[in-house]
């Protein structure tokens, strides 16, 4: 009887197994490597612009970055603000061919980049990562889905509240950061769908009441969610 061999052939180079070594998600985004790459960037600089090549994921060490979008028409809206251990970028896991936003560093920016081809290999080979970028993907889909609801459903002022909350990280994990970087009426106007005059307007009650104060710089104080939490209707839109 002869004994028939079989063989497994590979369509490309698998690579070396990790021996006696426990992946640690925190040591694979601190450290740079072939296909991560970790760069700094000054305030005001591009990290990537809508309609570069999408290739990689940045994943965000320090500071906060801005996503913005351009319409054909030139006007700019303000999707998203970021700050450190979130990514950016991930459309190109699902084959976005192209960058869908700009990201600029509002502060002094650390960030990762990540090729594609390398975050999908650990994505694969690393449960600890991987379950880790889904919780992320998770809560930023929560997030959208929770700025659409308030921008359906609250008022100017609700709506200008939650913002700077978030900003300030009450509500996340972690110890909240009251303090936050600088950002323009105009960038906040943007983000909740309204004019500059308006958060002005509710920025200037929010500090008569103590809700806020700033002073060259933004600082958030937790009596700020009575106003979120407050279920009485308003008419000043």
């Amino acid at each position: 009887m002869t004994k028939r061999r079989t063989s497994r052939l590979s369509t490309s180079p698998r690579r070396p197994a990790r021996v006696g070594a426990r992946f640690d998600p925190a040591k694979f985004q601190e450290t740079a490597a072939t296909g991560r790459v970790i760069a700094t960037h000054a305030k005001k600089e591009t990290i990537f612009l809508q309609g570069d090549v999408a290739d990689a994921v940045v994943y965000i060490k320090r500071g906060k970055v801005k996503v913005t979008v351009l319409s054909k028409q030139g006007k700019e809206a303000v999707v998203a603000l970021l700050g450190a251990d979130e990514f950016l970028g991930e459309g190109c896991l699902i084959g976005q061919p192209k960058r869908l936003a700009t990201a600029t560093a509002m502060t002094e920016c650390v960030t990762m980049r990540v090729a594609k081809s390398e975050i999908l290999q650990v994505l694969k080979d690393e449960p600890a990562f991987s379950q880790m970028f889904i919780s992320h993907i998770l809560a930023r889909n929560a997030r959208v889905e929770a700025d659409l609801v308030d921008q359906l459903f609250n008022s100017t002022e609700k709506r200008l509240a939650r913002l700077l909350l978030l900003l300030a990280n009450f509500g996340k994990e972690g110890k909240p950061e009251p303090i936050i970087a600088k950002i323009s009426q105009e960038t906040l106007a943007e983000m909740i769908g309204t004019t500059r005059s308006r958060v002005s307007h509710f920025m200037n009650k929010f500090r008569g009441l103590g809700f806020i104060d700033y002073n060259g710089h933004l600082e958030v104080h937790s009596s700020l969610l009575s106003v979120v939490l407050n279920e009485q209707p308003n008419t000043v839109l």
